[in-house]
C-alpha cells in the first residue's frame, strides 16, 4: 500500500475514535481506491464455499458508530436463593481488569466448568449476561462463568483489543491478564481438567480466538459468535477492513475446539471471517454438512468430528441474522430472539467434549 492510503486509514481511525463515523466512512472510501482494494463478490449459494460476502463500508462504520451502540448496565440479574454475581478485580504484571462471577448454587457439588463471557464494544458484564441468558443455563449445568470487563482506559469502546500486535501474544497485554484471570479461578475453585471454556460476541468473540490460539493450555475449547479469526488485522484501519471484507486471519499452531455462530446479514462483521477462524482454529476430521430451521430462522450448520465421534468444530451460518447474538434476550443489546439458541449449543458443545486425565 502507498503512504497516501496508510494516511488515509490512520485518519480514518481518528475519525471513529473521535464519533465521526460519516467522515470515517469518506477517508475509507478514499483509502481503498488509492489502495487499489475493489468491493468484494457477492457471496456464493452455498454459505461454506463463499470467498466473501460483501457490503459497503459506510453499513460497517455505521454499525459502530456511537449512537448505535445501545449496550449499557442495564438491571442487575435475578439471582435465585443460594447463587452469587460478585464483583472484584484481577491484577498481574500486565495489567488489571474489573470482572464479574456467577456461583450458581452447587448444594455441596463440584461445578462442571468454568466458562469466560467476553462482552462486545459497548457492552458491560451485566449487559452480556442479560442477553445471552448464559447465567440461567450456568444454573441448569453447575457452571461457573466469569465476565472480565473492558476498561475504558483501555478502549474508549469497550472493545477488547483483538486487532493490536501487543495483545494478540502470549505473555503480554489483555490475553495476558485474561489468561492470569481465569488461571486464578480454575484454582480457586478446583476446575477440572477438560473443563474451561471461553467465548464472546464481535471484539470479544475475536479476543476469545485470541485466547484460544495463545492460550491452549488454559482454555480447552472456544465460543465465537460474529468474531473474526487470530491476526486478522494489525491495526484500527486494517480491522475495518477485516470486518467490512473478511480475512484470512493466521495461526499459531493450535488447534483448539470450536463453535461459530454467524449472520449471513451481518452487516458490521462480514460472515466470511466465520469461515477463516474454522480454518485457522478448529481440528481437521470427517466433516458433515446439515441445515434447519430453529426459532423462524434456518441455518446451515458445518461439523467436524474426531475420530472418538464427538464434534470439535461446528460453524453456524444463520439466514437473515445481523450483528446480534442469535436466540438472545432483548434485555441486553445486540440481541435477536429469533434463531437457535447460540448460549444453549455452545454449552451442549463444550460439554459433550471428552474429559481430560488430572
Amino acid at each position: 500500500m502507498t503512504n497516501d492510503f496508510n494516511s488515509a486509514m490512520r485518519r480514518a481511525g481518528e475519525l471513529v475514535r473521535a464519533g465521526k463515523p460519516t467522515a470515517a466512512t469518506e477517508e475509507i472510501q478514499t483509502a481503498l481506491g488509492v489502495g487499489g482494494l475493489g468491493g468484494m463478490s457477492k457471496n456464493s449459494k452455498n454459505p461454506f464455499g463463499r470467498t466473501s460476502i460483501g457490503r459497503g463500508l459506510r453499513e460497517t462504520l455505521a454499525g459502530l458508530a456511537p449512537s448505535a451502540m445501545t449496550g449499557g448496565d442495564g438491571p442487575e440479574p435475578s439471582l435465585p436463593e443460594g447463587a452469587r454475581f460478585d464483583s472484584d478485580t484481577f491484577s498481574c504484571a500486565a495489567g488489571s481488569r474489573d470482572y464479574r462471577v456467577y456461583i450458581p448454587n452447587l448444594k455441596g457439588a463440584a461445578p462442571a466448568g468454568l466458562m469466560m463471557m467476553l462482552h462486545g464494544c459497548k457492552q458491560s458484564p451485566i449487559d452480556f449476561a442479560n442477553g445471552t441468558g448464559m447465567n440461567q443455563l450456568a444454573d441448569e449445568h453447575g457452571l461457573i462463568l466469569v465476565y472480565p470487563a473492558q476498561s475504558r482506559g483501555a478502549n474508549m469502546q469497550s472493545c477488547w483489543n483483538w486487532y493490536s500486535p501487543a495483545d494478540q501474544m502470549r505473555d503480554s497485554g489483555e490475553p495476558a491478564i485474561l489468561a492470569g484471570l481465569m488461571q486464578q479461578l480454575q484454582r480457586d475453585h478446583s476446575i477440572a481438567k477438560g473443563r474451561s471454556f471461553v467465548t464472546g460476541l464481535s471484539a470479544g468473540a475475536a479476543m476469545a480466538v485470541v485466547l484460544g490460539q495463545t492460550y491452549a493450555d488454559v482454555f480447552d475449547a472456544v465460543g465465537t459468535h460474529s468474531g473474526l479469526p487470530y491476526k486478522a488485522a494489525q491495526d484500527v484501519p486494517s480491522a475495518f477492513v477485516a470486518m467490512g471484507q473478511g480475512a484470512t486471519g493466521s495461526n499459531t499452531g493450535e488447534t483448539i475446539p470450536t463453535i461459530i455462530f454467524q449472520g449471513d446479514a451481518d452487516s458490521t462483521v462480514n460472515a466470511a471471517n466465520a469461515q477463516a477462524i474454522a480454518d485457522t482454529s478448529a481440528p481437521s476430521g470427517t466433516e458433515l454438512l446439515d441445515d434447519g430451521t430453529t426459532g423462524g430462522r434456518s441455518y446451515s450448520r458445518r461439523t467436524v468430528l474426531a475420530p472418538a465421534g464427538h464434534s470439535v468444530m461446528e460453524e453456524w451460518m444463520i439466514a437473515g441474522l445481523g450483528h446480534a447474538w442469535s436466540g438472545g434476550d432483548k434485555a441486553g443489546s445486540y440481541t435477536d430472539p429469533a434463531g437457535p439458541d447460540a448460549s444453549r449449543e455452545m454449552l451442549r458443545f463444550f460439554l459433550d467434549l471428552p474429559a481430560k486425565a488430572a
